[in-house]
């Protein structure tokens, strides 16, 4: 049987997500997580196996967090009672979900959208860690295209392409590149580009296509 657990993997979590996020990756090894929990060497290599699962667990837990919240979010007002108002304000909260996750999870906020995963995780991941990340990559492309299928009725390239660019790209280029996740007029102006860009919407689907 599996020697019982002595400790909660939050903590381990949070140790290496808050050095992560202030002193870089580089600073996430076994030995600095345990200084900063009082867990052992072996009890974290016991629970995670290695300073790369632990990273990869890391990055997970801060992607789930913010996966389901933007999930809630978007369900709460597709369930609005006009559709297509429900639709278009579920884009624009997706977008939004940064700023809450920032307000909840501030490291793991830090840890997502701030710290390169590449750079973060590296190469050495297990191979189910692995899988667990697709899995949630594989999640959010779900959620866009039920936007845009809720949005349009379709669920296409063309215009999948639309919603993340308001999901995406626009939080990006104006909430986080410039540090401006804390300000409310940055928040005024991604809904502005979001309702602007979901009112041009995607090309129709035959000129899409180059049929007539």
């Amino acid at each position: 049987m599996p020697r019982p657990r002595t400790h909660d993997p939050d903590t381990v979590l949070d140790a290496a997500e808050s050095l992560a996020v202030r002193s870089g990756p580089a600073a996430v090894t076994i030995r600095a997580v345990a200084a900063a929990t009082g867990v052992s060497n072996g009890a974290i290599y016991h629970t995670f196996g290695s300073r790369a699962e632990l990273l990869g667990r890391s990055w997970l837990r801060a992607a789930g967090r913010f996966l389901q919240m933007q999930t809630e979010s978007v369900e709460a007002h597709l369930s609005a009672n006009d559709p297509t108002s429900g639709a278009l304000e579920a884009v624009v909260a997706a977008a939004e979900t940064p700023v809450e996750f920032a307000r909840r999870y501030p490291d793991s906020s830090r840890l997502l959208l701030t710290v390169s995963r590449d750079e973060l995780l590296g190469d050495e991941l297990p191979e189910q860690v692995v899988t667990e990340l697709a899995g949630t990559d594989d999640a959010l492309v779900r959620l866009l295209i039920r936007l845009s299928r809720a949005l349009w009725g379709r669920g296409d390239g063309a215009a999948v392409d639309v919603i993340t660019t308001c999901v995406v790209d626009l939080p990006t280029g104006i909430l986080l590149r410039r540090d401006r996740i804390a300000k409310p007029i940055a928040r005024e102006h991604l809904r502005a580009a979001v309702r602007a860009v979901l009112a041009v919407g995607p090309p129709e689907q035959h000129l899409e296509q180059g049929t007539t």
